[in-house]
């Protein structure tokens, strides 16, 4: 198995697919193939992927990590709070089988609003810059674990993204 740092964009993208894959699939067997997928062109707002079902539009900044991370946060995008039902997925994975659940979510039910972003602390460049300072990020937002919903199946991340 090869260092996740080597090829983490690759990774990436294969967990991206993976799971619109799993969505697409849960759609055609239980919601008449409705499922429609979009990407944007540019990086711009926050969202790496447009779900649309039934009438429900989703803006979905998608994150992902390794059932054993220690990872306790995520960033978010500012520009999610300007779409009318965003919301991030975030992914967990078994990294030896890339086994994908569970999904952490955190947004409003289907057609609402993301919840408020107010208050949370303003992400921090990871590096600092020539002085050593770890610049504010002002778009960004550190998102705690705790903020987000935990489902254990794709089924339960359809139902939480379009409803019933």
């Amino acid at each position: 198995m090869m260092l996740d740092t080597h090829q983490s964009t690759y990774r990436e993208h294969l967990l991206e697919h993976l799971v619109l894959g799993e969505l697409l699939r849960h759609s055609w067997f239980h919601d008449h193939a409705s499922l429609e997928i979009s990407h944007p062109s540019v990086d711009r707002a926050g969202y790496d992927v447009v779900l649309e079902s039934n009438g429900i539009t989703r803006h979905v900044q998608l994150k992902s990590s390794a059932r054993s991370a220690k990872t306790s946060r995520q960033t978010i995008h500012t520009g999610l709070s300007l779409k009318p039902s965003a919301c991030v997925v975030w992914t967990q994975f078994d990294p030896s089988t890339l086994e994908l659940g569970p999904f952490l979510f955190f947004g409003g039910g289907p057609g609402e609003p993301i919840p408020s972003l107010t208050g949370l602390a303003v992400a921090k460049h990871t590096k600092g810059n020539a002085e050593g300072v770890k610049l504010e990020r002002p778009n960004l937002r550190v998102l705690p674990r705790s903020h987000f919903l935990v489902l254990d199946s794709i089924p339960s991340l359809y139902v939480a993204l379009f409803g019933d």
